[in-house]
């Protein structure tokens, strides 16, 4: 059990059976009354953040996350069956966890997850992959003045914005925590 005076950012609490991440975190005296703890929580399943105050050496549980590498697999139904590297378990993650990153997902990728006992809160993709282009879009020739890019739609379905001289077939670096082309490999 932790008390609320050791509250550090990047923490995880448990509070009401509900997991969050600490993202702020401050220590508020005021002239007449009683010193508190003001924080920013983030919900790790609804990812909604919430401010809550604690009284001084208020006890607070502290949650201890499992980190595990995976490989997904494939999809299944709604949701996607990944493997776990280390364990060689099979874990299904559900679809609203993957949310948008099923951008940058095909067989073979590792990724990152965090889970609590067997409940799985977030899968974390490498910064950077490398995709194949599938088909690219051609730019109209008001667009080829004002940017110098066009759209690519990738292997997993994403669709970024690339410079003019990609083409369909090539391979290419992706930052997929800013949806950003990086490079022709």
């Amino acid at each position: 059990m932790t008390v609320s005076n050791q509250i550090n950012p990047g923490m995880t609490i448990s509070l009401s059976g509900n997991i969050y991440r600490v993202e702020s975190s401050v220590k508020v005296t005021v002239a007449k009354g009683v010193p508190f703890i003001k924080t920013k929580l983030k919900n790790l399943i609804t990812e909604e953040v919430i401010e809550k105050n604690f009284k001084v050496d208020q006890a607070v549980e502290e949650v201890a996350l499992a980190e595990k590498n995976l490989e997904f697999l494939y999809m299944e139904g709604k949701d996607y069956l990944f493997l776990d590297i280390d364990g060689l378990d099979q874990v299904i993650v559900p679809s609203d966890v993957v949310s948008d990153k099923v951008n940058y997902l095909k067989e073979g990728i590792k990724l990152k997850a965090l889970f609590y006992g067997e409940m799985i809160f977030s899968v974390e993709l490498p910064q950077f992959l490398e995709l194949m282009v599938m088909k690219t879009e051609s730019p109209s020739n008001k667009v080829a003045v004002s940017s110098s890019g066009k759209y690519a739609i990738l292997e997993t379905g994403a669709k970024i914005e690339v410079p003019l001289f990609i083409e369909s077939g090539d391979i290419i670096k992706v930052d997929t925590q800013n949806n950003e082309y990086i490079q022709r490999v």
